[in-house]
């Protein structure tokens, strides 16, 4: 593997609860919303909370009623965010189709689009089961693929990353493999997640949800916020943009990956594999942990994971905090899971592209450990770098470090 091949961005785009495309989405942040609100997409009668952030689906345009009535909800928040990616990468002709033929993709879902799986179990109780044939037939996450690649007008190979909440991360950093390994020139990678019935009430029957709002990293923290959402990198090499003459908006320069056996479901205390996580991402990237000015941090505002992350943090920035701001932007747009790596790293591109960084919102007695450097309103970005990290059940830990073009 060439570790020292340069992994250029050329585009991205996002669907989230606070927007249909990235600057929507970026603006709210900064303003400091919030997408909290009543459930409406799945039955959540008798949770015993009923609020997340849930997503305005985008328009399909050219899309007729009866394919969009096949699409799955993962599949209409996946297919507007891969085409703003490519929109802003130069890659869709006039037609709206792509310019190459083959392009290779590197995706993440935790939950593919479980609606038609429900809605195949609904009916098999019901009285008179209907299209029983067709609500399995697009369970599987692979159906999100074909999707993809029709609407947009490709194929190529493909790869599915469902590592819990690290996935989106690790999709970017498997895109970023293979170019590095000279497997692929160019890659479309990112994330989706939609809401369903069997990932939000599990979270409500464990507790995980806070029945109030959602507050990273402050000391009385009660859970998460579930939301929903998709995002969308165009990676290539830095020959392979110069040649078609695309620009270049941001770089990836580190990635590292670790996984601990300390428990199904639950991070390590201590952080260390985090901590590992993050200095292999610095090392590849040939930065120091001074260089990085914005973390978006994982954040889900459970008690033990905000934990391991403070740990962990405090221990790698312990001598370089100056300037460093830290966030978790899950308090805004909710725990997307399989699409969290994806939309925060579009985040920490739209920070190095404006040099504005989201201030923390709900946080308001922080935990010790990070009391001085979490994001507050107004907070610029001062250094050349900025980190976005994830952790997942299972013992998945992912860090990405980006810098600007």
């Amino acid at each position: 593997m060439n570790s020292h091949e340069d992994v250029v961005i050329t585009g991205w785009g996002c669907v989230s609860p606070l927007g249909g495309d990235a600057a929507t989405t970026w603006a709210s942040l900064l303003r400091g919303d919030s997408a909290r609100g009543e459930i409406t997409c799945i039955p959540v009668e008798g949770c015993r909370v009923t609020k997340g952030a849930e997503a305005r689906l985008p328009e399909l345009a050219g899309v007729s009623k009866k394919e969009i009535s096949r699409l799955s909800r993962a599949s209409r928040l996946a297919i507007p965010a891969a085409r703003q990616a490519m929109a802003d990468a130069g890659l869709l002709d006039q037609n709206g189709r792509s310019v190459f033929s083959r392009l290779e993709l590197s995706i993440s879902t935790t939950a593919c689009g479980m609606e038609h799986g429900e809605g195949f179990l609904r009916d098999i109780w019901s009285a008179s089961p209907r299209h029983l044939a067709s609500k399995i037939s697009r369970y599987p996450a692979h159906q999100q693929i074909g999707d993809l690649q029709q609407h947009l007008g490709f194929s190529g190979p493909s790869m599915i990353v469902s590592n819990a909440c690290a996935s989106g991360a690790n999709a970017i950093g498997h895109a970023a493999d293979l170019i590095r390994a000279g497997f692929a020139d160019i890659v479309l990678a990112g994330g989706y997640e939609a809401l369903c019935e069997l990932v939000f009430c599990g979270f409500d029957s464990l507790q995980a949800l806070d029945p109030d709002v959602c507050k990273p990293f402050d000391l009385y923290r009660r859970g998460l916020m579930l939301g929903e959402g998709a995002a969308f990198l165009v990676l290539e090499t830095s020959g392979h943009a110069e040649k078609r003459g695309a620009q270049v908006k941001g770089r990836l320069t580190g990635y590292g990956h670790t996984t601990d056996t300390h428990h199904i479901t639950q991070p390590d205390p201590t952080g260390a594999p985090l901590e590992e996580a993050i200095l292999r991402a610095l090392e590849q990237a040939g930065l120091n942990p001074s260089d990085i000015g914005y973390l978006n941090a994982h954040g889900t505002a459970t008690v033990f994971n905000d934990g391991a992350e403070a740990a962990a943090f405090a221990r790698v920035f312990a001598e370089n905090n100056t300037g460093l701001r830290i966030g978790s932007t899950k308090a805004a747009i909710g725990h997307t899971l399989g699409a969290a790596g994806s939309l925060e790293a579009v985040f920490a591109l739209e920070c190095l592209r404006t040099g504005d960084i989201p201030p923390q919102i709900n946080t308001k007695h922080p935990i010790p450990e990070l009391a001085a450097t979490l994001a507050k309103p107004g907070d610029k970005l001062t250094k050349p770098a900025v980190l976005s990290v994830n952790l997942g059940f299972g013992g998945s830990n992912a860090a990405l470090v980006f810098t600007a073009a």
